[in-house]
């Protein structure tokens, strides 16, 4: 690993993530996860404070870069609940099948390299009438914008430690096998609109 994805790129990560309409949408998703929670992609522990600790019994945090994940220790030492950190990727989650009751994936979906089998993987965990609740950024509905996301993403996706902007978020939900109970989706207000456009929602496993 470079320096540049060992000390720059946990960093620049930690930042954007802690914008202001991105912590928008974290206030509207990450109280509705409860019961025995795996968060993919914990970064820098943003989603912490938002979590309701009277539905919580714990979160495992699974995230793999320990340049980032140096930053959430602080923010899970200051939560009312057990937070367990899995430094995995998200292909490979070392839980048991159908033992945990929400799925939570915010802002993850774009940098995971095998997104489909970590779905697969998030599906296999869940128990029986568990949920995925996910709020991700991906492909745009306006041609125009498609085309930029397109032109853009091999850069974007070298200095931002893999982030793609152009990820169809339904698409690969339904491909893993979930069904999406409720969708919404917008261009963030105060982002470029080639990275801007937010889908988020709760899936079943079908």
């Amino acid at each position: 690993m470079g320096f540049y994805q060992k000390h720059i790129v946990p960093r620049f990560t930690a930042f954007v993530m802690g914008a202001k309409p991105i912590t928008k949408q974290r206030e509207k998703v990450v109280p509705l996860a409860e019961g025995r929670i795996l968060e993919i992609g914990m970064g820098a522990g943003h989603n912490l404070p938002f979590y309701d600790p009277s539905k919580v019994e714990k979160v495992w945090g699974l995230e793999p870069d320990p340049g980032i994940r140096k930053y959430a220790m602080p923010k899970a030492e200051a939560v009312p609940f057990d937070v367990e950190f899995l430094d995995l990727p998200g292909e490979e989650i070392p839980l048991e099948d159908k033992s945990v009751d929400t799925v939570l994936t915010t802002f993850t979906m774009c940098s995971i390299p095998g997104v489909h089998d970590a779905l697969l993987g998030m599906r296999r965990v869940l128990k029986p009438g568990g949920r995925m609740i996910f709020c991700e950024h991906g492909t745009a509905p306006d041609e125009g914008v498609r085309k930029w996301q397109d032109r853009v993403n091999p850069i974007w996706r070298g200095i931002s430690g893999g982030c793609n902007v152009n990820r169809n978020i339904p698409k690969l939900i339904d491909d893993a096998g979930f069904k999406v109970e409720n969708m919404e989706n917008m261009y963030l207000p105060g982002t470029p609109k080639f990275a801007g456009y937010n889908f988020w929602g709760s899936a079943t496993a079908r």
